[in-house]
């Protein structure tokens, strides 16, 4: 199936619209750097908590998705832990509102909270992150600019489009063409309109989102009811062993190589490193892109928690409605689809394949348009955080500090058109989606982990501790990541955190503890748990009121109970679709339990 013109005039429809609410938020971003960057801290909660969904749901994530729900069944609901996505029930239930306690308006600018103005190692300590922050957004701006060009270009082939060009592009660069065309239309409601118009295009296509994913759902469902599905015994069941025991042979032979390819065969193993690696990557906070902006973005600490926590509960309902429905699609109908490809089947061309065949004329339109502004989402989410951190911690601290609206303002509109030339650039020299997404995932994150681990829960920690630490994670996961892919990164991880933590603790009793007064600002205000005993005591000596935070073992028991709850949701769509009721149900019982205890051990006690 092709795009027929009901299919165009939505798609049409949508990028107008976007490119409208941009022009229409312009006054009100101009009022000052607070309104453009963080929509004035004014945003509702929930606005920010489906913009932040909506950024996490880009095009190359879900067909990576697809794909594995294909070959994996209901257990690659455990892979995308890599990241891991239960980061986010770790900064729901502590690590959001101690963030947005420091009223900081970026990563960078919040270190001055944590270990001051002065010292041995803050101004390193502040650039080392202002760099990381600039590197990852520009490495995800080539990669979402890539992921789209590709997609697109399956949807509309370049001998439809070629008459209407004034100019020939060679076959190797039409995804780039495609990805530069709706590039431009990000960059302009973006730039134009600041945060206020990123939310609303964000919610806009959320919601666009949805109604695609139920259609695609419904679609699946219905055509299940006629048929069955073939698959290896245990695809159905999410739980597993120390081996994944899954044989494709008689069915699709290629998936027994994607599982060896992929190194999930010991799936027990992959699992137990993937939950080490997971949790101290949760433990250090959200990373410096898209994700800290929102949460920076809210009104006040109480509502950064609210936001973190309504991600998981609108994000994976609908987004697995939609794995589930293609992959059940792809099951029924696997011999219409061409999944072929010179290295054997390629199973991340389930999405477009399926989209393309199965989904009528309307239903397609809309689901396109959804997919594309995902992209466009999470590029204005990403541009938006690389404005900031030039803008705030690049020229206002360094350039011009007492620079005037008027000329903040042409400096963010000049740095988002740079930084999108910049992204746009570097994607035309990526080999593909993939080798970007792992360099960031592994070079670049790899090595964040530690020093942003113990800048939150140990007091002795200084700048110079996180320079270090963060450099030697970085180096040493650059290092790792050139002779290590995939799993192997994986498992080496262990050893890149041990390096990670040599450096910080060799950075941090090289040079003095952080300004005593800092110490005692940061711990009255963000109010951690951790060990900082020695500045509890400084602070009750001044304050004989003040109370200690003892809620590390309630919001470690919160949060157990939702990573429990995100897989609950995770599964939910999954075992509708498939009209599995007992587990089905089991899982409504789960969820409302789980939603009864945290309304008492979460919702009741948020305080700002």
């Amino acid at each position: 199936m092709k795009l027929h013109l009901l299919d165009i005039l939505i798609l049409v429809f949508y990028l107008i619209m976007m490119v409208f609410i941009g022009w229409y938020y312009r006054n009100k971003a101009r009022l000052n750097k607070e309104s453009y960057l963080m929509g004035g801290k004014k945003l509702p909660w929930y606005m920010l908590g489906l913009s932040d969904a909506s950024d996490m749901f880009d095009i190359s994530g879900t067909m990576w998705m697809v794909s594995l729900c294909f070959v994996y069944g209901l257990k690659s609901i455990w892979i995308p832990w890599l990241w891991p996505v239960f980061n986010q029930v770790f900064n729901m239930m502590f690590l959001a509102k101690w963030l947005r306690r420091s009223n900081a308006d970026t990563g960078a600018e919040w270190l001055a909270t944590r270990f001051g103005l002065k010292g041995r190692g803050v101004k390193a300590s502040h650039n080392v992150t202002v760099v990381f922050a600039l590197i990852g957004c520009l490495g995800f701006l080539a990669y979402g600019f890539i992921g789209l060009g590709k997609f697109v270009e399956i949807f509309i082939p370049w001998n439809i489009v070629e008459p209407y060009v004034p100019f020939s592009v060679s076959a190797q660069y039409v995804p780039h063409f495609y990805g530069i065309l709706f590039t431009l239309f990000a960059t302009f409601y973006s730039i134009l309109g600041g945060m206020h118009s990123i939310v609303l295009g964000d919610v806009i296509k959320y919601i666009i989102m949805t109604i695609g994913c139920i259609a695609i759902g419904y679609i699946a469902f219905t055509h299940l009811q006629s048929q069955s599905i073939q698959t290896p015994k245990g695809w159905a069941n999410p739980f597993f062993g120390w081996k994944l025991e899954l044989d494709w042979s008689n069915i699709v032979s290629d998936a027994n190589k994607k599982i060896a390819d992929d190194g999930y065969g010991l799936f027990g193993l992959f699992f137990m490193m993937m939950l080490f690696k997971g949790v101290f990557a949760s433990l250090a906070g959200p990373a410096p892109n898209y994700d800290m902006q929102k949460v920076l973005s809210t009104s006040s600490p109480k509502d950064a928690s609210k936001m973190t926590g309504f991600v998981s509960i609108i994000l994976l309902p609908v987004r697995y409605t939609m794995v589930i429905g293609l992959t059940v699609l792809a099951l029924l109908y696997y011999k219409q689809l061409d999944l072929s490809s010179p290295t054997g089947t390629d199973f991340e061309r389930i999405l477009p394949a399926a989209i393309n065949s199965f989904l009528p004329v309307g239903v397609l339109g809309i689901v396109l348009t959804g997919l594309m502004g995902a992209f466009m989402g999470t590029f204005s989410g990403t541009l938006n955080a690389a404005q900031a951190y030039i803008v705030n911690d690049i020229y206002l601290k360094y350039v011009k500090p007492e620079a005037s609206t008027k000329q903040i303002m042409t400096m963010n509109y000049l740095t988002g058109l740079v930084v999108v030339v910049v992204g746009v650039f570097l994607g035309f020299f990526a080999r593909d989606v993939n080798s970007i997404l792992q360099w960031i995932v592994s070079g670049l994150y790899g090595g964040y982990i530690a020093a942003n681990m113990l800048k939150w829960y140990w007091w002795r920690f200084n700048a110079n501790g996180f320079f270090w630490g963060m450099l030697a994670g970085i180096a040493g996961a650059l290092v790792f990541s050139h002779f290590f892919s995939g799993i192997e990164f994986l498992y080496y991880f262990p050893v890149l955190f041990v390096i990670s933590i040599i450096g910080a603790l060799v950075g941090t009793y090289s040079a003095p503890p952080t300004d005593e007064q800092v110490l005692k600002s940061f711990y009255r205000t963000v109010r951690p748990w951790g060990f900082w005993k020695p500045v509890h005591e400084l602070v009750v000596a001044e304050s004989p009121e003040f109370k200690a935070n003892k809620r590390f073992k309630l919001d470690m028991f919160n949060v157990a109970l939702g990573i429990l709850a995100q897989l609950c949701l995770t599964v939910l769509p999954m075992y509708f679709i498939l009209w599995m009721k007992t587990p089905l149900i089991i899982t409504i019982v789960l969820i409302a339990i789980i939603g009864l205890i945290l309304k008492r051990t979460w919702w009741n006690k948020l305080e700002n």
